[in-house]
C-alpha cells in the first residue's frame, strides 16, 4: 500500500511541475536555506529557470512531464491487484523490485548525460533503494501466504503452476 501510494502522490505532483518548483524556489530563499546549502539553492534556481523558460516558450513540453504523471498513476493500478491476491500477483511485486533496482543503473548513466549533480543523483537512486522495502515486506508476506495455501491444500487439489503443467503434458487429440 505504502508503494501504491507513493506511485499516485509522485504522479499527483508531477502535474504542477512548474508552481511546485517555483514555490520550492522560494521556499529556499525566503528560508535562507542558501547559506547553508549553497549548492541546492543554486541547483533550485538553475531548475527554476529551466522549467520557467520552457514552460512560456515551450507549453507543449510540459506534456512530456504529463505523460510521466499518468505512468505513475497507471503504474499505482498494477499494485491493486497484490492488495486484492497477493499471491496471484506475486509477479507485479517482483516486477516492482526490478524497477527499483533499475533506477540505479539509469540515474548513474543518465544523470551526468544529463547534467544532473551527482548529490542529486543519489537522491534519484534514493527512490529505488527506499521504495524495494515495502515490496520487500509485501513479497516475503506473499510467499508466506503461497506456501501455507500450499501446505493446507486438499488432497487431488492443483497447487500453483500444476495445472498449467498438467495441461501441456496431455496429448491433444482429435
Amino acid at each position: 500500500m505504502l508503494f501504491l501510494v507513493g506511485l499516485v502522490l509522485s504522479g499527483i505532483t508531477a502535474f504542477p511541475l512548474v508552481s511546485e518548483v517555483r514555490l520550492l524556489h522560494d521556499t529556499l530563499h525566503s528560508w535562507s536555506v542558501g547559506d547553508r546549502l549553497p549548492a541546492l539553492v543554486a541547483w533550485i534556481d538553475r531548475v527554476t529557470t529551466g522549467v520557467t523558460e520552457t514552460g512560456e516558450r515551450y507549453p507543449f513540453m510540459a506534456y512530456g512531464t504529463d505523460w510521466l504523471a499518468f505512468a505513475h498513476l497507471v503504474i499505482a493500478v498494477a499494485f491493486l491487484g497484490p492488495l486484492r491476491d497477493p499471491v496471484r500477483n506475486i509477479w507485479t511485486l517482483q516486477w516492482g523490485m526490478v524497477a527499483c533496482v533499475g533506477i540505479v543503473p539509469l540515474a548513474l548513466i543518465a544523470g551526468p548525460v544529463r547534467g544532473i549533480p551527482g548529490w542529486w543523483t543519489v537522491i534519484d537512486i534514493s527512490f529505488g533503494v527506499f521504495g524495494i522495502v515495502p515490496l520487500l515486506f509485501a513479497y516475503g508476506h506473499a510467499r508466506k501466504l503461497a506456501q501455507e495455501a500450499a501446505v493446507v491444500q486438499p488432497a487431488g487439489a492443483f497447487a500453483l503452476g500444476t495445472l498449467a503443467a498438467t495441461v501441456a503434458e496431455k496429448p491433444m487429440t482429435h
